[in-house]
């Protein structure tokens, strides 16, 4: 049977080479870094220069970044943080947040009473910079902004650099959960007023279970994992070196490759949306997934036309035909509630309809893509 993974916004497969260097590091650097001879000094010179290495690629200084288990570690760590200890009273997001922002945010309110607002979005997911700018201007207290760079079902790209703006002017702190954009976009923060940002891995063809938080220096927060002093003091707890290496690597080929593999991957999104609109001219694009300006090159979201009895087997039939991808959808299997994303911007006739996010990376080609939209034609002609 063949096989196509289409799924790569979820995880990706991780490079030989970045296999092969945790391998090493597996074999070879075993010691705790945390001890004193000459096996741990090893292991922590290996940490710090993948620090260097990833403070480099962004352009901030080495103690801004803190090593995770992924990104939903670093948003908590964060956001957690940031309500406990800078005396953070207001929190504005989007109601298309990732649920590792969300459910922490839901989480705070209840516990410490912090006031949750939520930005206006438009009826394709664009966040309304403009009430973001209101809701700032309504009250003084001490707020942070957290939006996210690139959304993770839609692929809906934010400006940024110009929220940063907006929230330096307010005197509001800004955090981004950046984990579907860092090693697709080349992003300097020194030059975005960005106060902290959440990044994964396995997004980019690294491990899983690794990540970082970037978190501006004399921030002022404090850890919310104790022990030892591991991570500059915010997060205790041995480092899984061999991860970091991976982290590292990933990284690094991410970026010596960013423009080849950018436009190879963008080649094969706009093929499956031509042939998408050549074969089921009748399919909606979600958010502003097929506009190659304002959303990611990595990700397509798709609305369907078929019947309830069709989508309710839909993901069963691809997966009869090899083919990974994801569903979202007000039916949304295992969910009464359907995508909390497509939900908040999509009409109700339209959230009827399945909608389902194909995502690509440097693994895919086109052949895949005309056997996955053949399939699709298919089943929807039976």
């Amino acid at each position: 049977m063949k096989k196509v993974y289409f799924d790569n916004a979820a995880t990706t497969q991780i490079r030989e080479e970045v296999v092969d260097r945790m391998a090493d590091v597996l074999k070879e650097v075993y010691g705790n870094p945390s001890s004193t001879h000459a096996f741990g000094r090893s292991a922590k010179t290996l940490i710090e220069q993948a620090r260097k290495t990833v403070a480099g690629i962004l352009n901030v200084a080495a103690s801004e970044i803190i090593f995770t288990s992924g990104g939903t570690e670093a948003d908590n760590l964060i956001l957690n943080s940031a309500v406990r200890d800078l005396d953070v009273k207001r929190i504005i997001t989007s109601k298309i947040e990732h649920h590792a922002v969300l459910y922490t945010l839901n989480k705070l309110h209840e516990v410490y009473g912090v006031d949750l607002q939520y930005v206006d979005l438009d009826d394709c997911g664009r966040v309304d910079l403009q009430h973001l700018e209101e809701l700032l201007k309504e009250s003084d207290v001490k707020t942070l902004v957290s939006l996210m760079h690139v959304n993770n079902e839609v692929g809906n790209l934010l400006d940024i650099k110009k929220t940063g703006e907006i929230c330096k002017a307010y005197n509001a702190l800004f955090h981004s959960d950046t984990v579907q954009s860092v090693g697709h976009y080349e992003l300097d923060l020194s030059q975005i007023k960005i106060d902290f940002a959440a990044v994964s891995a396995h997004k980019f063809h690294g491990p899983k279970g690794v990540g970082f938080a970037y978190i501006r220096k004399n921030s002022g927060l404090q850890p919310l994992i104790f022990g030892g002093e591991q991570e500059r003091g915010y997060r205790a707890g041995t480092e899984a070196v061999h991860n970091i290496v991976g982290l590292e690597e990933a990284l690094k080929l991410a970026y010596l490759h960013l423009d080849e593999e950018r436009e190879y991957i963008t080649s094969l999104k706009r093929h499956f949306t031509d042939l998408l609109k050549k074969e089921i001219p009748e399919a909606k694009f979600n958010g502003d997934c097929d506009d190659f300006e304002h959303s990611t090159y990595t990700l397509l979201n798709v609305c369907l036309p078929m019947s309830q009895e069709k989508a309710l087997m839909l993901l069963f039939q691809l997966d009869l035909h090899g083919i990974a991808c994801s569903k979202g959808s007000a039916c949304q299997s295992g969910s009464g509630q359907g995508s909390h994303v497509l939900n908040a911007f999509l009409s109700q006739e339209d959230l009827q309809k399945p909608s389902l996010r194909f995502s690509f990376s440097r693994y895919n080609t086109k052949e895949e893509v005309e056997y996955v939209v053949k399939v699709l034609k298919e089943y929807m002609e039976k």
